[in-house]
């Protein structure tokens, strides 16, 4: 059976296509926070707002340790405020920077501070440590890990990636908006999710009311327009623009 084609993998055909100009690089949120080191109001907001949009690769990173979906909120939602009430950017080198991997090695020094915490707590509380429940037939103890499992390194890029998909379809439906076309946008958006095995050009022309060639013509344009899109926002994220190709090749590795 044939796979799906995704979103990713439409990207991923052409990426030397299309690449970013100087413009997109001329001020970027990651890149403003690590010359003003997070002390500018600028600088502060800009990393609020990286970490806003970035809240689902931590939660999925927090939520493979935690007990529950709760309490992985609540450590999310802690980390985040440690965070922006810090100065941890203070030992980011910018000539190697990606907010991405600062964030990862933001939010494992964060886990272990709170295993530390909670490692002194229980010895301060003179209370013996438990011993590893061996478990029964039908209630096992100790649970061992699915190797087939991805890791949560590998779980926090990949959210990673999507959440920049997601963040550049809902660019592009913004943009067709403000200038009247949401509906060929709705009618278009299966060429870019990987949905378009459900509908032939034919039938979007049909639901457009223009002719097949000028569907063919506004997919060319859109899937080149999500690649700009792409690569601006992970613009963002780097602290130079010649890292932005070698983050795509990375990120769209983490989900194939």
């Amino acid at each position: 059976m044939r796979r799906r084609r995704s979103a990713i993998d439409l990207t991923s055909e052409h990426l030397t296509s299309a690449s970013v100009g100087p413009a997109a690089f001329v001020t970027t949120q990651w890149t403003q926070v690590l010359e003003a080191r997070g002390d500018s109001p600028a600088a502060k907001a800009a990393l609020s707002d990286l970490c806003a949009a970035y809240y689902a690769p931590v939660f999925a990173f927090i939520r493979r340790s935690a007990p529950d979906e709760d309490a992985a909120r609540d450590l999310t939602q802690e980390f985040f405020a440690r965070l922006l009430a810090r100065h941890g950017i203070d030992s980011v080198d910018p000539q190697r920077g990606r907010f991405r991997s600062y964030l990862l090695g933001a939010v494992k020094h964060f886990l272990a501070d709170v295993r530390e915490h909670a490692h002194r707590l229980k010895r301060g509380a003179g209370q013996p440590l438990e011993p590893i429940d061996p478990g029964t037939d039908t209630s096992p103890g100790l649970e061992l890990a699915d190797p087939n499992t991805p890791s949560p390194d590998r779980e926090f890029d990949r959210k990673w990636a999507l959440t920049l998909l997601n963040r550049a379809l809902a660019t592009l439906a913004q943009e067709h908006a403000a200038s009247g076309k949401a509906d060929q946008f709705e009618a278009l958006k299966p060429w870019l999710s990987g949905d378009s095995e459900n509908i032939s050009q034919a039938e979007a022309a049909a639901r457009l009311g223009v002719n097949e060639g000028a569907v063919k013509v506004a997919i060319h344009r859109l899937r080149r327009r999500f690649r700009e899109v792409i690569k601006s926002e992970i613009g963002q994220t780097v602290s130079d623009r010649a890292q932005v190709d070698a983050e795509l090749h990375y990120l769209l590795e983490t989900l194939l």
